[in-house]
């Protein structure tokens, strides 16, 4: 009667959810801010509307995700501009790019400075002259470099999402669970005998 009670109550045990999180990104891409908003599991958000609000929740215009889950928003004022994408079933995105970000983006912040070491003279100091390279040409090496980091960070933030503390600590839990009821039952055989 106890094991036919006991197996009851493991099968009416509630079953771990395969849940997942959203992940989203933003970085500055040129003249524009490119994005990103998917699912742990490798899921991408095809056609989502991204809203996009000032500090104050002011809409600063809208955009919509590709195939792939990528948005480009180009921006008009510098201020923070915050991400917001519903994808439904609770699964909500919210990420934020700071103003300093978006002024770099707009020209009105100063470019990173050279090299503390340029200035320097003197035996020492060596000068490299950089390569040249036209707007355009640097616009298609910026565009490259993107298209080539764009699986990676996508691939990262699903590896960081998927192996966080709660499984780990979830595993042990199960683990234990299973040697406490082998533990019972041996228990229980031992005082039947």
């Amino acid at each position: 009667m106890t094991r036919l009670l006991l197996l009851l109550a493991l099968c009416s045990a509630p079953l771990p959810a395969l849940a997942h999180k959203v992940i989203a990104g933003v970085f500055p891409a040129g003249k524009a801010i490119e994005g990103e908003v998917g699912f742990s599991n490798g899921t991408m958000a095809a056609e989502a509307e991204i809203i996009v609000t000032g500090p104050q929740g002011e809409e600063l215009g809208r955009t919509t995700t590709d195939a792939d889950g990528f948005f480009i928003f180009v921006p008009a004022i510098n201020t923070a501009h915050t991400f917001h994408a519903d994808l439904g079933a609770g699964h909500v995105a919210n990420v934020t790019l700071s103003a300093a970000e978006v002024a770099q983006i707009l020209g009105d912040a100063p470019q990173p400075s050279q090299s503390a070491g340029a200035g320097a003279t003197g035996p020492s100091a060596t000068q490299v002259a950089a390569p040249a390279f036209t707007p355009d040409q640097r616009q298609a090496i910026a565009e490259a470099v993107r298209n080539e980091i764009r699986p990676l960070r996508r691939e990262i933030a699903a590896y960081r999402e998927k192996n966080d503390l709660q499984t780990i600590l979830g595993g042990i839990g199960y683990i234990v669970g299973l040697f406490g009821l082998g533990f019972y039952i041996a228990a229980r055989r031992k005082l039947a005998a």
